[in-house]
């Protein structure tokens, strides 16, 4: 199938999951992040979650991984250039929802991505090569393509990856490993 084709699907099962059927999939996914080795890791970068698109929970990965000293950033979108911007994410961090309903930092001081060890990515579904389809607008293959050399790349999903989405180009970037429910 195509990246259109799969994001319409993908959309639809992700919506018709109940909460007990995510609470389900979000455990143990939040376990097999919770066993990855992350020592050499010091800064991580995570998705907020829009719940109006029932996208995981990072918050209890969030936690986790202050909890173990790793320094948190969070991104903020850019739509003139389709860019992210990214923050640290501390505790007194405020958050605004953006006019898609993204929550993002708005008294945060800026992280460079040449600083980010890590990043969790979100997906609508991913293939066996790890691709991934998204929302659409670029926003991450972007961000990947400006990371350092070495940092490690994790998708996070509700679905088991597919065999291959069939329109991938030149600007899509395979993640490092995806992580979704066993």
């Amino acid at each position: 199938m195509i990246k259109s084709e799969l994001r319409k699907l993908y959309k639809q099962k992700r919506n018709s999951l109940t909460e007990i059927e995510k609470e389900k999939l979000q455990k143990s996914i939040y376990q097999q992040v919770f066993e990855l080795h992350t020592d050499n890791i010091s800064n991580v970068h995570l998705f907020l979650s829009m719940r109006k698109f029932n996208e995981i929970d990072t918050l209890p990965i969030i936690n986790f991984f202050r909890n173990k000293g790793k320094k948190i950033i969070v991104s903020r979108c850019n739509f003139e250039d389709e860019t992210l911007s990214h923050f640290y994410f501390e505790k007194d961090t405020k958050l605004e929802s953006n006019k898609f309903g993204v929550p993002e930092p708005v008294n945060a001081k800026e992280a460079f991505v040449k600083d980010i060890d890590l990043v969790f990515v979100p997906m609508l579904i991913s293939d066996e090569q790890n691709y991934r389809v998204g929302y659409g607008k670029g926003f991450y293959d972007r961000f990947l393509s400006e990371c350092k050399e070495g940092t490690r790349t994790i998708g996070l999903n509700y679905f088991p990856p597919i065999k291959k989405i069939e329109d991938t180009h030149e600007f899509d970037i395979p993640l490092e490993m995806v992580i979704y429910p066993k």
